[in-house]
């Protein structure tokens, strides 16, 4: 099983750049992009929260889960 984040795909439609949402969220550039190209291993809610309050979405736009195929 595997959890993908789609933060990319919902500030495309936000049109909100990296830079502009880290701002609000208050978090780096650095671990925006690292949670917005999967190579983060986890998230604060805090954060998460943050992150929807910004882009107006619920947590469920930003990460969904796909079943592995076996």
């Amino acid at each position: 099983m595997a959890i993908i984040v789609r933060l990319d795909r919902v500030m495309a439609d936000r049109k909100m750049s990296l830079n502009e949402l880290s701002e609000k969220v208050g978090v780096s550039n650095v671990n925006l992009s690292k949670l917005k190209t999967g190579k983060a291993s986890a998230i604060r809610f805090s954060t998460l929260e943050a992150i929807c309050k910004a882009l107006d979405c619920q947590p469920g736009d930003i990460l969904e889960f796909v079943m592995d195929e076996e």
